[in-house]
Formats: C-alpha cells, sequence, structure tokens
C-alpha cells in the first residue's frame, strides 16, 4: 500500500470497523499524492493563500542536464584544547552561515540561499569514532530574513531578533550544552563552538538549525549538511569507500520563476503558519533533476530526507532493488534487498546500488514514479574491490521487559477557536509547560506515542538512539473517552530495516508506535519533537531532562 493512501486507512480502518468521522480537509490531505501540495495546502485550516508570485511547473523543466555537486568534505582551520579533554589539541572546523546565490537548474536565474560555508547542502564533516572534534558555528547571516515569520509562534516573538541561528548535529551523541538547544540562539555576528565527542557507531547524521519558532524557514533557506562518523568495525568490512560513498540530501522547494525560493502562507496574514510545507521541485544535493557520472561497480549512497513535511517513497528504475545496509543509527545486522524506500523527515538510509550490470546504460533514482536523479553508466571503470559482506553489525536488542517506565504519550493537535492555526501537542503540553519526562541515566524506558491525528508524525529523541518494539491499532473512541488504550489488532513487528538503531520513527495515525532506549549520556536538558518542521515550531516539542 502507498504511503498517501494508508496514512487516509490509518485512521478510517484502524479501529476494528468503527466508523470514524474523519474532516473533509484531512481526506484530501491523505488522498492527494504527497508532492501535489498547493491545492493539498489549500485543504488545511486556515486556508493557504495564492502564491503573490508565479511559481515554476517543474514537470516543464529539462530533466537530466545539471551535474550532480557532491558536498565538500570539511576541512579543520586549526586545533584547540578542550575542557574535556584537558590538553589534548582537538581538530577544529568552522562553518560560517552565509547568504548566497546559486542556480539549482541550468534554466532558472540563481536563487538566494543561506547555507554552511556559503553552500547547501553544507560541507559534509567526517569524523572517526572516539575521536572528538570542535566545530565552530559561526552567524553570519543578513539581520533581515527573507522568509515570512509569524510572531504569533512562540519562541518568534517581535521582541525577538529575525535572524536567530543554533545548530543541532540530528542523531549526536553529545552533552546538553552542546546539543543544540532550541532557546540558545544566537544572532548575526556571534558565533558557538560545540564539542563532538564521537563516542557512537558509525553512522550517517546531519546538522542543521534548530532555532525556536523558526527552525522551519532557517532549514527551508539552506542550513543543513551531512556528518558522517566512521569506526574500524565498520571500514573492515570493505563497502564502497572514498568517492563511492557519497550523501544524497533530498528535499522539496516551491520555486519562483525568478528562481527564488516561495515559502507558502495561510490567507490570515497575522498567523501565516501553515501545518504543512510541500513543494513539488525535488532536489538532490541542491539541484532539481541532476545526474551523475557512475561507473559500473558498486556505490555506497547515504540517503537524507531534510525536507520539511514530506516523505520521499524511492525506487530505481529497471526494477532493481537497493541493498539497504543501515539506518538512522549505523548499520543493519545484515543488508536487506528494497525495491522501494521510504523515508520520512529526517530518516536516513545507506544503501548500496551496484551499477555493474548496466555499463552504457542509465539508471534512475525515482520518487513516486518520477525520475529525480539519473545515474549515467560509464562503459568501462576502475576495478571494484568492494564487498557487501552477509553480516554487516550485531544488533543487540534491548529487551523490553527491562524498562524501569513506560512512557505513554500522545501526539496531538488542538484547533483554536475562531479560525486560528492549529496548534500540535505532545502529550496535551506546551514546550513552556514544566518537563515531565525525566528518565534516569542508564535506565532503559519504554515510550508508547499514541497518534490520535489524522498525519502521520516522524518522532525524534535527541541524545539517545532506540528500538523499535512494535506498531499496533488502538480504538480512538476509548481513548478519547477514557485515555483507555485498547487495542483492536495484533502488534506489527519492525520490518528488517527497521529493527536496527533509529533515531526517528514514523508514528502512523490510528496506530499506537512503541520504542526503547536506554538512557544513556550526561545529565542534562535535551528535547523530543516531531520532525514535520511546521509542527516543531507550533508547539509539537518538548523538553525532557535527564538526571
Amino acid at each position: 500500500m502507498d504511503t498517501s493512501r494508508r496514512r487516509f486507512l490509518g485512521v478510517a480502518g484502524g479501529f476494528a470497523g468503527a466508523c470514524v468521522l474523519v474532516e473533509p480537509w484531512r481526506v484530501a490531505r491523505a488522498m492527494d499524492a504527497s508532492m501535489a501540495m498547493p491545492m493539498k495546502q489549500r485543504m488545511t485550516m486556515p486556508g493557504l493563500a495564492a502564491p503573490n508570485v508565479p511559481l515554476v511547473n517543474p514537470v516543464t523543466m529539462a530533466k537530466f542536464v545539471d551535474a550532480l555537486p557532491v558536498p565538500p568534505i570539511a576541512l579543520p582551520v586549526g586545533k584547540r584544547a578542550h575542557p574535556a579533554f584537558g590538553a589534548r589539541q582537538l581538530p577544529l572546523y568552522r562553518l560560517p552561515m552565509r547568504a548566497f546565490s546559486a542556480k539549482v537548474h541550468r534554466d532558472l536565474p540563481p536563487t538566494p540561499q543561506w547555507g554552511y560555508a556559503g553552500c547547501t547542502p553544507g560541507p559534509t564533516i567526517v569524523t572517526r569514532r572516539d575521536e572528538p572534534v570542535l566545530v565552530e558555528w559561526a552567524n553570519e547571516l543578513p539581520v533581515r530574513h527573507f522568509l515570512p515569520i509569524d510572531h504569533g509562534i512562540h519562541g518568534a516573538e517581535k521582541s525577538k531578533p529575525e535572524v536567530r541561528t543554533v545548530t543541532h548535529v540530528h542523531g549526536a551523541r553529545v552533552s546538553a550544552p552542546n546539543d543544540g538547544w532550541p532557546e540558545d540562539w544566537y544572532v548575526p555576528g556571534k558565533s558557538v563552538t560545540s564539542l563532538y565527542p564521537g563516542d557512537q557507531d558509525a553512522t550517517t547524521l546531519w546538522y542543521h538549525d534548530h532555532a525556536m519558532g523558526i527552525t522551519r524557514l532557517n532549514i527551508y533557506a539552506g542550513l543543513f549538511g551531512s556528518f558522517l562518523v566512521h569506526d574500524d568495525e565498520e571500514q573492515a568490512l570493505g563497502l564502497p569507500s572514498g568517492e563511492f560513498d557519497m550523501p544524497l540530501v533530498l528535499y522539496d522547494r516551491l520555486l519562483a520563476k525568478s528562481g527564488k525560493l516561495y515559502y507558502p502562507v495561510s490567507e490570515d496574514p497575522e498567523a501565516p503558519w501553515v501545518s504543512e510545507c510541500h513543494g513539488d521541485a525535488v532536489l538532490c544535493n541542491g539541484k532539481l533533476y541532476p545526474y551523475l557520472d557512475v561507473e559500473p561497480r558498486r556505490y555506497r549512497f547515504r540517503l537524507i530526507n531534510v525536507a520539511n513535511s514530506s516523505f520521499f517513497n524511492l525506487s530505481l528504475s529497471h526494477g532493481k532493488p537497493f541493498q539497504q545496509i543501515g539506518s538512522d543509527q549505523g548499520l543493519l545486522a545484515a543488508p536487506t534487498d528494497r525495491t522501494n524506500i521510504e523515508l520520512y523527515p529526517a530518516e536516513r538510509a545507506e544503501v548500496i546500488v551496484d551499477f555493474s550490470a548496466y555499463a552504457g546504460q542509465s539508471v534512475q533514482l525515482r520518487h513516486q514514479s518520477e525520475g529525480i536523479v539519473e545515474f549515467r553508466v560509464r562503459a568501462k571503470g576502475r576495478r571494484d574491490t568492494s564487498v557487501v559482506p552477509a553480516n554487516l553489525r550485531p544488533v543487540q536488542r534491548i529487551d523490553p521487559s527491562t524498562a524501569v517506565q513506560d512512557r505513554v504519550l500522545a501526539l496531538g493537535e488542538q484547533d483554536d477557536s475562531g479560525g486560528s492555526p492549529m496548534t500540535m501537542l505532545l502529550d496535551g503540553k506546551m514546550w513552556s509547560d514544566p518537563i515531565s519526562e525525566k528518565p534516569r541515566k542508564g535506565t532503559v524506558e519504554t515510550w508508547t506515542f499514541v497518534n490520535v491525528t489524522g498525519d502521520a508524525h516522524p518522532m525524534h529523541l535527541h541524545l539517545v538512539r532506540f528500538q523499535i518494539v512494535e506498531r499496533r491499532p488502538f480504538d480512538l473512541f476509548a481513548w478519547n473517552a477514557r485515555k483507555e488504550l485498547k487495542f483492536t489488532g495484533p502488534p506489527i513487528l519492525p520490518a528488517a530495516h527497521e529493527a536496527g538503531w533509529k533515531d526517528t520513527v514514523r508514528c502512523d495515525p490510528g496506530m499506537v508506535t512503541r520504542i526503547v532506549a536506554r538512557f544513556d549520556g550526561e545529565p542534562g536538558k535535551y528535547v523530543w519533537h516531531c520532525h514535520y518542521l511546521e509542527h516543531e515550531d507550533n508547539e509539537m516539542m518538548r523538553p525532557y531532562e535527564l538526571v
């Protein structure tokens, strides 16, 4: 079943035959194709304002005329000591956030954007396990934002500076002061240096802005990049490496014919926030419909979804399967063949694609049925010495029965009176409410997400990695009436590609999604939130404290 249809049927079909009333705008939203965004947005409340500029129709653009950029590898600018490591000199990287313009397609004018080191995606930071690094995140942006700010959203009041940033490395195991606390933003002309100890398995991470109330705008502007961790065990496997190992960073945008980014707003000029932001132009590494010349051999691609609200349903042409070898937090226990890979915002998938049977031909990476990247396979190439072992890395399961607490947490939304935008809520609480989740260091907990909305929500916990225990349909009426968790079907165990370590989990509508985590790390305040950026910015983010 395709995801757009599942989002609707998860509500209507997950309650043992009960008749569930779903608002018409939700039906339209769920049944619409993922990228038919302007109509989909108009069905949300309040209505979507008509664009005040003519927009590009990507279908009319020439395909595969621009080479796929490969983000540059970040290089240290020097070394510096850090109190946590005494006199030891650590590599220091400096990534300034700057405004720039670049062409996203041959036939469009340059697009004004913001990016780390003046490019989008920003440079790829490559590290090794247990080799700590320092990164200075410098705000060198203009003092005025070029995207529409909703000052009614908590943290984005008119009293706040328009341009504020703070960087979070998504999935990094770091202490609270280095994690990118959303309220620890800083303005142009300031910088912050963060420590990344590297105390985690080889994995694909990514970094992005996390400023309170405007994360969705800053990421839409281009503030993101890849952060890779290697280790000895991973590199001993013989997987494709070097130039044959690269990130494919995927995101969607609305583009004006002038080349400028267009961010949708509501019909209410006093409350421009919209509940989701979807574009019809799918970009990869900063280009629309790019091509990549490849050799007839194996490649390791790190697929990263950095979109605001859109999922990607990825496949290869010729019916060729991916070999997925990793998920959010590192390698799977074994490779798994997949003809389709769904990635929700912030999720990652490491895949092997073997082009050896397609010398002189082309292979497309597709979203839904549309080609978004073309791989042009050369007739000849260098000898391929890489391998894909049958076993990658053991994934030791955490026994949920060892959990000292099971937290039952509702994913909901509140439709304010008077036609104001909806507020997205986690367990019925606002960001500013007292902290209610206080796991103890070193203990195991299960978190049970009860999704009472009509949307799938990609839930992300900072600091920790976790495992998916199960998904299970439940009786919405019993929950709404008595907060009773009454299941209406058997548990659905995670498939092989979700059986590894995760940091972001898709929580389907009408389903309970249960995860288990060991809360290791340094005590302090962290956050958990929905990674639909529009939801995150409008109260669907909560602090938790490791004690």
